[in-house]
């Protein structure tokens, strides 16, 4: 079989050319299209991928910040906590402090009613036992109770133990003024003059008495002389008797026990 060269040549040559127009209007055209679509999709890619990472940018930004808010809000609550405990805590401490204020108050109020009460009814009793004394001196002994207990005085001033008189002539010789002796009521001349000479006889230094009178000192009689002091009264005779008063006021302040009895009441001499 010949072959038609020319025949080839030329399909030959349509080929080319059918593959330069295939390829210029064809596949360059779709390679184009595709070569764009690919940029596209990888910008849109791109543009995904940066708005997910945006995405993502912004929830951990989101997450951080509902942390942090988290934490502040705890604190916020901690400290609020806080300071409502210690608001508290203050507020039961003032509480408490005027509970014990009042409570304090209230007992201050009921200790010195009871000391107004026993010191009233002390000194009533002290008026009614001198006033009994008084009368009893007067009626049994025809004496009165004032040169009675001149005469007492007296006589202690002479029974002085050495100490006491020791002190006491010290001061009766150094004494620049004169030597008060004070009593509840105006002692009588004689009883003056008794306790002048017990003095003169039992001390060397001549002593310049004063009398004065002196409304505390009930049913007693008190010498002074440059700050030594001697003194008789039959206070202490009622020492014990304001003592039974004292415990029986206590008890009912306290309501407590039953009132204690009274005990035997001693007699003594106070000096100083």
């Amino acid at each position: 079989m010949l072959i038609d060269w020319f025949t080839v040549g030329a399909q030959a040559l349509n080929f080319l050319i059918l593959v330069w127009l295939m390829k210029r209007f064809l596949y360059q055209p779709i390679l184009d299209a595709i070569d764009a679509r690919e940029r596209r999709v990888a910008a849109e890619l791109a543009d995904a991928a940066a708005k997910q990472a945006e995405a993502k940018q912004e929830r951990d930004d989101f997450r951080q910040r509902n942390e942090a808010f988290d934490q502040q809000r705890a604190e916020l609550l901690d400290k609020a906590r806080d300071e409502a405990k210690t608001e508290r805590r203050r507020l039961l401490d003032e509480a408490r402090a005027a509970t014990d204020a009042l409570q304090a108050q209230r007992r201050q109020t009921l200790d010195n009613d009871a000391r107004e009460l026993n010191q009233a009814i002390s000194q009533r009793t002290r008026q009614e036992v001198f006033a009994i004394a008084r009368k009893a001196l007067g009626d049994l002994a025809d004496t009165s109770l004032e040169e009675r207990l001149g005469n007492v005085f007296a006589q202690r001033l002479r029974a002085l133990d050495e100490t006491t008189r020791a002190g006491l002539a010290a001061a009766l010789g150094s004494a620049a003024g004169p030597t008060v002796v004070r009593s509840a009521f105006d002692l009588p001349l004689p009883q003056q003059a008794a306790i002048q000479q017990a003095l003169d006889e039992t001390f060397p230094a001549k002593a310049n008495l004063k009398f004065e009178t002196a409304a505390d000192l009930i049913a007693g009689i008190e010498l002074a002389a440059n700050g030594q002091k001697v003194a008789w009264s039959i206070d202490d005779y009622l020492a014990s008797l304001e003592q039974a008063i004292r415990d029986l006021l206590e008890s009912q302040a306290s309501r407590g026990s039953a009132p204690p009895h009274a005990t035997e009441p001693k007699s003594g001499a106070a000096t100083a």
